[in-house]
């Protein structure tokens, strides 16, 4: 079983690969290449550096005709798809930004066998009112993945890519891509729609709350947008964010409560799940809209407590009283360090902490 990404490496895959580079260019030397690529750092490096191992081992077999090596690899890249192949672009970026022409006819090949959205950054750096015209072409593309492409790779806070800090200070260049995008048909373009923005309002709260409530309730792909690019202020209970969904703000409302908050055992041992049960109870005469959370505060290794906040209910709840049952693991995760002492739960309805409760963690660090 491979127990992380870079371990996708194997004699197999490089196999495959050297046997179609060889077929596409017989001059290939895979002897050569092989060599570069098991060389003494190999087996420390990481799977970013492993993916520009072999680009570098790419760079120094293939021939010095960036062109002509580009040629190659677009005969060889349709053949393979993966995360793990994204060593193709990787060769774009490390070897094409002086022939911007034949890059992008590159790129938009080897985005379907990986992704170009990270090799596309450096050229954005560059230049980045040229780049932007590109991708709002590849933007009406009939391809899906060059459609995402387009709002991928220009998204400000990219994970495991480098920021695009001119796009983190001023969005709006980018804007006219996503409204190019707001209704696509693909659910694959539309996620990384919702995720551009989302990316924005970590910067730019009120562009994207404007942007929200100018785009909801036009179209029903485009409401699905709006709903995933606001969850990070919907988590934080931002009442402007609410608002675009019908939430109405507490404060101004009386006869909803959170009502006997229980939680099944106290005190729970590192690796269990913590269990807990509420009623929800609306007498205020209406259904009403309500977006429900769970906040824990978790002990941190300074002894100070960091809320982190997940979604329960997102519905209509009728007049009455309506019960509520969650879980929370508390599984040794790759993400998160637990640490044994004092927790704390909160129930959040539309932004606001309605009932609270103290729990323990045991046996974790």
């Amino acid at each position: 079983m491979r127990e992380t990404l870079k371990d996708l490496y194997s004699n197999t895959l490089f196999q495959h690969v050297t046997d179609r580079l060889k077929e596409a260019y017989p001059a290939f030397d895979v002897n050569r290449f092989m060599g570069l690529v098991h060389d003494e750092a190999w087996e420390r490096e990481e799977f970013k550096q492993r993916i520009r191992h072999i680009t570098m081992a790419l760079t120094d077999t293939l021939p010095a005709s960036y062109p002509d090596a580009v040629q190659i690899l677009k005969q060889v890249a349709p053949h393979f798809r993966g995360v793990e192949y994204v060593f193709f672009p990787d060769y774009v970026e490390v070897n094409g930004m002086e022939d911007l022409e034949t890059s992008m006819e590159a790129l938009a090949v080897f985005t379907h066998s990986s992704t170009a959205e990270f090799a596309v950054r450096p050229f954005i750096m560059q230049d980045q009112e040229r780049m932007l015209t590109q991708m709002m072409t590849w933007a009406r593309s009939e391809d899906e993945h060059l459609r995402r492409l387009a709002s991928e790779g220009c998204r400000p806070r990219l994970p495991w890519a480098p920021q695009l800090p001119a796009l983190i200070k001023d969005p709006r260049p980018a804007l006219p891509i996503l409204e190019q995008l707001k209704e696509d048909s693909s659910l694959y373009v539309r996620k990384s729609v919702a995720n551009h923005l989302n990316d924005i309002s970590k910067d730019h709260p009120e562009l994207v709350l404007e942007i929200a409530a100018k785009w909801y309730g036009q179209h029903p792909l485009t409401d699905w947008i709006v709903r995933h690019a606001l969850r990070s202020l919907l988590r934080k209970g931002d009442i402007r964010a609410l608002a675009i969904f019908g939430y109405v703000e507490l404060e101004e409302l009386e006869g909803l409560e959170v009502r006997e908050l229980r939680i099944k055992r106290s005190v729970i041992a590192m690796g269990d799940d913590l269990e807990f049960v509420f009623q929800v109870v609306n007498e205020t005469g209406n259904p009403m809209a309500l977006r429900i959370d769970y906040e824990i505060d978790y002990m941190k290794a300074n002894g100070k407590l960091a809320p982190k906040r997940y979604k329960c209910s997102d519905k209509i709840y009728s007049p009455g009283s309506w019960k509520v049952e969650k879980k929370q693991s508390f599984k040794p995760i790759s993400t998160r360090r637990f640490y044994s002492g004092d927790h704390r739960l909160h129930i959040v309805v539309n932004g606001k902490r309605l009932a609270s409760m103290d729990f323990v963690l045991e046996g974790a660090e």
